[in-house]
């Protein structure tokens, strides 16, 4: 009889584990990561149930930054799934061996590293198409909603209210940016604030799977590996843009101007 309960006990664990969900969302994207900056792998429809393996941290979804992993091996917001709770329903998904120490590195940037990002991105006090034809807002908030409803700034922005939405949308690129640094990389503010530069420019995504990340994280030179990997992201919808050069050029200057504060993997 005990060992009758002990098994029954271990099925039901065995259950909870690959316990289905619905979707609640008409369309809701699986990513590559746990964010809206990662590359879409497939897509739920409402009502379809998804298999969770394990939960984590990520971009936040109208105030819930829980990411489910699903069993189709990709994650979906959990804002979009009925869990029944406001929390988490199952383990943390493990950090792997290329992440760094998510806790530890600046959340944000240095005041260098925000002026950048703005300069750059340019000033829009109401939602518009940018050079691509994607909707954004502020300084490069890329919309996640019709008309940027998820923005809790009234329109038109004033260039204050937009330097905060760029504050708050920052912690973002940075944790996908630790997250595939490992810990043995060293970085400095400004180089932190550079590479948080040419993510938030790039999305998640395609920092992940890129030769830089790749490159610092075998020990090469930072300095080298910036000076000869970013000018490669020079383009936009297939041509190359005189802007994305020149902010290439204005990230590696950062980048390679000294400081004695260190932003990764701790933050001073």
């Amino acid at each position: 009889m005990k060992f009758l309960t002990l098994a029954a006990c271990a099925l039901l664990s065995t259950t909870s584990l690959a316990a289905s969900y619905p979707i609640t969302g008409n369309t809701v994207n699986c990513r590559s990561g746990p964010g809206t900056s990662y590359g879409v792998k497939k897509s739920y429809k409402k009502g379809q149930s998804v298999s969770i393996t394990c939960q984590t941290s990520g971009t936040s979804v109208n105030g819930n930054s829980i990411w489910d992993k699903t069993s189709d091996g990709c994650y979906v917001a959990d804002y979009y799934v009925k869990t029944g709770r406001n929390g988490y329903v199952t383990s943390k998904c493990g950090g792997g061996s290329s992440g760094g120490s998510s806790d530890s590195h600046c959340k944000k940037v240095n005041a260098a590293g925000i002026n950048l990002i703005a300069q750059w991105e340019g000033f829009v006090a109401s939602p518009k198409p940018d050079p691509i034809g994607l909707p954004t807002v502020g300084y490069g908030h890329l919309c996640k909603q019709k008309n940027c409803a998820e923005v809790k700034y009234k329109f038109p922005l004033s260039k204050t209210t937009a330097k905060q939405l760029l504050n708050d949308d920052l912690p973002t690129y940075t944790a996908c940016l630790a997250k595939v640094l490992n810990s043995k990389v060293k970085l400095n503010d400004n180089q932190w604030a550079a590479l948080t530069s040419w993510t938030f420019n790039n999305g998640c995504g395609n920092v992940a799977t890129s030769t830089l990340v790749k490159r610092l994280n075998k020990g090469e030179n930072p300095n080298t590996v910036a000076s000869q990997e970013l000018p490669k992201w020079r383009l936009a919808g297939g041509r190359v843009l005189q802007g994305l050069v020149n902010r290439r050029k204005a990230e590696i200057k950062l980048f390679k101007t000294a400081s004695s504060k260190q932003a990764y993997p701790k933050c001073q």
